[in-house]
């Protein structure tokens, strides 16, 4: 991608712009590579909930200043935590961009974790995991996580344990940051209708007198997987299986051809060969998917289903049916050249949405070291193999390689 600016400061923070002429409103955020695989073993949870306690108070602001900041202008303040990322962001009108600017920039390095408001975010947080207990579609993609990486810090849960939840005291949000925050390892970027010379005037504001925090902060590698088969009786009425195993990293050639490999087997089209193989045929399910999530230095491959407790083995025999057809029959002139053009249309909409984008310019520039532009990804797309995908099938898609989980119904 040409069409955005980026300036780096002596502090190793980046700044990236994308202007958009034609809109009003202004996409802007942090994006901060830490994440819950950076957390020690007693720090379980504590990259979330340091997401949750950014909004509680500052050296200069409360709580209730900080959520009524950008709300008061029709603007909205979110935050997410990933394995890998942090991110602080903000969507309002361009004509008060600085105010989200500022803000972000205030809860983003001067947190001050008042103990009060620890103790009341930690019943949110026990809260929030009772909440995803109760809902086994989304507990079962977490537990998965578990099964696959086992006790490296990949197979954490992101919201942490209870036991590690109710521990945690202010000195441990303070150590965290010393041990995780680099300024080089951090992004700020915008999508907006003002011009770059102005969100830099900002930027030299706000950005350049943070003071530098460098140096090395390695990661542990995954290494180790060993196929699981796990069954748990549940107080649930539908059976909910997880079917996967690890996959290719983020910096991985094969990251983008077993992109498309996964979005033929089940991704977001309705004519994915899980869907149309599993729900169209046979009505076995509701809904039925297959996802990968690249990581650093490994992915996780992941096909999902809920179906009737009686149905399961039926079910799951569909899915090595579609999986062992991708194994062993390549596809053909004109289904390659159709899935092709069903994913660079999927990702050429994509690009429409400014959000989407402003996330995308600071993923990039963290993971890769540079905004790969639509371009560069479809001639990446276009040079895709039947032979290629069959072979990533094989290597990722085989059955002794892939860890299942099963919910039941007690």
């Amino acid at each position: 991608m040409s069409d955005y600016d980026l300036h780096e400061y002596p502090n190793g923070i980046r700044l990236l712009h994308k202007q958009v002429p034609h809109t009003k409103i202004a996409h802007c955020g942090f994006l901060l590579d830490i994440g819950s695989r950076d957390e020690k073993p007693h720090q379980q949870g504590l990259a979330h909930f340091w997401e949750h306690m950014a909004f509680k108070g500052t050296e200069k602001r409360r709580s209730f200043h900080i959520l009524n900041r950008l709300e008061t202008v029709g603007g909205e303040l979110n935050a997410y935590t990933t394995k890998e990322k942090i991110s602080f962001y903000a969507s309002l009108l361009s004509t008060h961009f600085e105010r989200a600017f500022e803000l972000l920039t205030d809860l983003t390095f001067n947190s001050v974790f008042p103990e009060r408001e620890i103790e009341k975010e930690r019943t949110v947080i026990l809260e929030e995991m009772s909440m995803y207990k109760d809902a086994p579609e989304d507990a079962i993609i977490d537990e998965f996580d578990t099964v696959v990486y086992g006790q490296h810090s990949l197979g954490h849960n992101i919201l942490g344990t209870r036991q590690s939840v109710t521990d945690f005291q202010q000195a441990d949000f303070h150590q965290f940051l010393a041990e995780n925050v680099r300024t080089d390892r951090l992004v700020f970027s915008s999508v907006s209708n003002l011009p770059f010379a102005e969100v830099k005037r900002l930027a030299d504001k706000y950005l350049a007198p943070l003071p530098a925090r460098l140096g090395a902060r390695p990661r542990l590698a995954f290494s180790g997987y060993q196929r699981t088969e796990q069954l748990e009786r549940r107080p649930i009425t539908q059976a909910h299986c997880l079917i996967g195993g690890p996959a290719y990293g983020i910096k991985d050639e094969r990251r983008v051809p077993f992109f498309m490999l996964n979005n033929i087997l089940g991704g977001p089209g309705m004519n994915s060969r899980l869907n149309m193989g599993v729900r169209e045929k046979h009505g076995l399910v509701y809904s039925i998917d297959s996802t990968y999530s690249p990581y650093t230095d490994t992915g996780l491959f992941g096909i999902y289903f809920g179906t009737e407790k009686s149905q399961v083995k039926r079910t799951i025999g569909l899915v090595q049916k579609e999986l062992k057809l991708l194994r062993e029959k390549p596809l053909g002139t004109s289904q390659l050249h159709t899935a092709k053009e069903q994913l660079m249309g999927q990702l050429a909409m994509a690009e429409e949405s400014n959000g989407g984008m402003m996330q995308l310019l600071s993923k990039s520039t963290l993971d890769l070291g540079h905004v790969e532009s639509i371009n560069e990804i479809f001639a990446r797309i276009r040079r895709i193999s039947a032979a290629e995908l069959c072979a990533l099938a094989n290597e990722v898609l085989h059955e002794d390689n892939l860890s299942v989980l099963q919910y039941v119904p007690e």
